[in-house]
């Protein structure tokens, strides 16, 4: 059977680009016969610092989004990706597999260390060595990931045939893109080229889960546009990025294709279809909203269920850890 793994930074906050872009369709992917696995990657968060509580508090709010947006923990795998210490463990290993050359060329690396990279911490350099070792250390075969994410799953590809190579063992799979549809990338609502994001210092610029309908509509009705008309055809939304970024968040919650919504609006004016797309987004993400909010009151439970998770995690692993140290040579296998 197929196993896919992913994972998601608890960075709390939990915005409408995380939910279109990865959330939903984890929840989807628990319904087509495939072994789900999805983990709160804890370990990659601290590549930048922050404080304790915040991260803790982080993990609670993210947990708590991905339960109410559908992860169910009976059909997948949800836990915390610091409770299962093979993660570390496989990094390690992987560390002396992985070539420098390879994390040289990772052009995230370069993104967020900037001009400073001198000042960047290992971790972060080291960052898509502990990615292939999350995904391995389950023998994962796929995994959901954007186009900006395939380099660093070709590491992990490399990664794992490099390990096969090296100890003549047909061990680790390569695992392969299981690339996402419609609004994979949600974009910021007052620059149509970045990304929605959290770290943006304008909250007007993102859709919170946890907004309410007057916030929804107030960010949607102020949402950055033009003053042309819709098109007719999604050619014609080349130049015009913050245009085709509402209509695509249109789409994914209508479950249309871009050019769908286009023949729908085709000649009216955004005035007339602001008010729409927020009334959609309030329908659909009220009922998340309070469920989140339900399960963010009762923390016990949401920490037995990642606990829970973290005993399965750690049972599904222990046996490839066990052969992987076996294959290596290590003491303990």
């Amino acid at each position: 059977m197929d196993r896919i793994f992913s994972g998601i930074q608890p960075t709390g906050d939990v915005h409408l680009g995380n939910y279109l872009g990865a959330i939903r369709n984890w929840a989807k992917m628990q319904q087509d016969g495939i072994e789900t696995i999805y983990c709160l990657v804890d370990l990659h968060a601290i590549t930048q610092w922050q404080p304790p509580a915040t991260l803790r508090a982080n993990v609670l709010d993210m947990a708590s989004a991905l339960l109410a947006c559908g992860i169910s923990a009976e059909k997948s795998v949800l836990f915390v990706q610091s409770a299962n210490p093979h993660h570390s463990e496989l990094a390690w290993i992987f560390s002396t597999v992985a070539r420098i050359g390879w994390l040289n060329r990772m052009t995230q690396f370069k993104e967020k260390a900037g001009k400073h990279k001198e000042n960047a911490s290992v971790g972060l350099y080291t960052y898509p060595v502990l990615m292939a070792a999350d995904i391995l250390v389950y023998h994962a075969n796929l995994v959901p990931v954007g186009d900006d994410q395939l380099q660093h799953l070709e590491l992990a590809r490399d990664i794992a045939q490099k390990f096969n190579h090296d100890y003549e063992q047909d061990f680790f799979p390569l695992p392969e893109a299981r690339l996402q549809q419609v609004a994979t990338r949600v974009m910021s609502l007052r620059d149509g080229n970045s990304k929605m994001s959290k770290s943006d210092p304008s909250d007007m610029t993102r859709i919170l889960l946890k907004d309410n309908a007057d916030t929804i509509a107030q960010k949607i009705k102020k949402a950055k546009t033009d003053a042309l008309p819709l098109p007719d055809s999604s050619d014609r939304l080349e130049d015009r990025a913050e245009a085709r970024n509402l209509l695509a968040i249109y789409a994914a919650l209508d479950g249309q294709t871009l050019q769908g919504v286009l023949d729908e609006w085709a000649g009216k004016n955004f005035s007339d279809f602001k008010p729409i797309l927020a009334d959609k987004l309030i329908a659909h993400l009220a009922p998340i909203s309070q469920k989140m909010n339900e399960y963010a009151s009762d923390e016990t439970e949401v920490m037995n269920i990642l606990a829970k998770g973290a005993q399965k995690a750690t049972t599904l692993s222990a046996p490839i850890m066990s052969k992987m140290r076996e294959i290596v040579g290590l003491q303990g296998s």
